[in-house]
């Protein structure tokens, strides 16, 4: 029996790849976090950058709590069973009234993960209307083969390598989602997706919390992942540890280490060396 969503719904997810809103949390807790990330953002003087935006459950205990909330571990727990690991997080954010946006891409393009059972839970942490550069995504096309892309390190785009897919992908295919402060959306990591631009007066501001079951492995380095759920029953991973205090020391040095790992495998066959902001 299904903990959170519906036996429907999770067989709507692997027969589109994806499924939206899941209702995680009401709008102030996703207010509340949103306040931590924007209480570190004004430490700084700047929107959160570079490699700080990845791998983010390994900085700050507001974010490991995210990526270990029990309702979205519900739902991905539906859809991949009962044991999880959180393989990374991203923030994904779009400043208001900015041309930041995020080409078509598949995300199994260049991750090294394999089998492709691999859920994102893309949470919301403001309101993304479709005017906020709200995701797009494109029915079925999980089914698809592995697209060629190409790296256009394109400064607006989010995407680490600027990768978009080669061929031409019809837009009108796609369907929008737009979704309230403290909904979630799940999508299959060879589903073809994008945005575009943010065209409100407030920031567009989502996680993306990438899940794996134990079995996945990394074909490219020895990676690193976060057990949040169940048990590790194949030991492709080494275990990170969860942030104490926020920065502090332990969590710099771990997140340091994993994304380090992250790197040499995003960026295998190209030379560039590190995240850009």
């Amino acid at each position: 029996m299904a903990k959170l969503l519906r036996e429907a719904e999770v067989a709507a997810f692997w027969r589109d790849g994806f499924h939206f809103p899941v209702r995680v949390m009401n709008a102030a807790d996703a207010l509340g976090y949103r306040r931590q990330l924007e209480a570190y953002e004004a430490t700084t003087g700047q929107p959160i950058q570079s490699n700080m935006r990845h791998k983010v459950h390994l900085l700050f205990r507001w974010a490991q709590d995210l990526a270990r909330h029990p309702a979205i571990l519900d739902a991905i727990e539906d859809v991949l069973g009962p044991n999880i690991f959180c393989w990374t997080t991203n923030f994904f954010i779009k400043e208001a009234n900015t041309s930041s946006f995020v080409s078509w891409h598949q995300d199994a393009t260049y991750w090294g993960l394999d089998p492709d059972d691999v859920v994102t839970a893309w949470v919301a942490l403001s309101d993304c209307p479709v005017e906020s550069g709200a995701m797009k995504l494109v029915p079925g096309s999980h089914r698809w083969p592995q697209l060629q892309h190409v790296d256009t390190f394109h400064k607006d785009n989010l995407l680490s390598r600027g990768q978009e897919i080669a061929v031409e992908v019809d837009d009108a295919t796609g369907v929008m989602v737009p979704l309230k402060a403290g909904e979630v959306s799940l999508h299959h990591v060879k589903l073809v997706h994008g945005s575009g631009p943010n065209t409100t007066g407030d920031r567009r501001i989502g996680l993306a919390i990438r899940y794996i079951p134990p079995h996945v492995r990394q074909l490219k380095v020895r990676d690193s992942a976060t057990l949040v759920r169940g048990v590790d029953t194949h030991g492709y991973y080494d275990c990170e540890p969860a942030p104490k205090a926020d920065l502090d020391a332990a969590a710099l040095a771990a997140h340091k280490d994993a994304v380090e790992r992250q790197v040499k495998a995003l960026y295998s066959g190209t030379d560039k060396a590190a995240f850009r902001a």
